[in-house]
């Protein structure tokens, strides 16, 4: 019994070898892919968001600067009429 035990372990062991390193197995493997190119250090995507967010901050402070002005003058108006 013991040496059925052997046989098959030898006989499975042995057949892995051959399966790997035959030259059928060899040829049936798909070549390598290249790898592919590195991103890109820098996007535009990014630069435009920058600025985008710059626009943005330059109009919230134009938006500040100029409507204290409005509301008080508003403000005045609307006081001489009562």
């Amino acid at each position: 019994m013991a040496f059925l035990k052997a046989a098959s372990e030898l006989l499975a062991i042995s057949s892995l070898v051959l399966a790997i390193f035959s030259p059928a197995a060899l040829l049936q493997a798909q070549p390598l892919a290249p790898a592919p190119a590195p991103a890109p250090a820098n996007d535009g995507t990014s630069i435009d968001q920058g600025i985008a967010y710059v626009l943005m901050l330059v109009a919230l402070v134009l938006t500040y600067l100029f409507h204290p002005f409005d509301a008080s003058s508003h403000h005045l108006l609307l006081n001489h009429r009562i």
